[in-house]
């Protein structure tokens, strides 16, 4: 990372999350940039790569373009079907029609797609 300490990491990222609310107002409206309790911002995203597309254009804007990298926690046990042996990242949706279910080899693919496209350490 750009970072040298952990005052300067702090800095990095508290440039970049008002980079992103700036990002996400401009895209969604200003309603979009409300933060749920833990701080976070929700805006209506349709799938994995806008959200993605959000934070490296909140990085650019930030100017730490190579400076930062990021890091995902997917949380797949909440959309893996054990019974079917496969994930479906349309889980949410109350009119999901089974379009975007995937196998595990499927999923790591597109995992290893984000890794290639994006600046990912995680």
């Amino acid at each position: 990372t750009g970072a040298s300490t952990f005052k300067e990491a702090m800095k990095m990222g508290a440039e970049i999350y008002q980079q992103l609310g700036g990002v996400i107002k401009k895209e969604y409206g200003l309603d979009a940039t409300s933060v749920g309790d833990e701080g976070g911002f929700a805006p209506n995203i349709q799938d994995n790569l806008e959200g993605l597309n959000l934070l490296t254009k909140a990085i650019e804007l930030a100017g730490y373009t190579e400076k930062v990298e990021l890091g995902m926690d997917v949380a797949a046990s909440e959309f893996y079907n054990s019974k079917k042996k496969e994930y479906d990242l349309d889980f949410k949706n109350e009119e999901n029609d089974g379009s975007k279910v995937l196998s595990g080899e499927a999923l790591g693919e597109m995992y290893k797609d984000f890794v290639a496209k994006f600046p990912m350490c995680s």
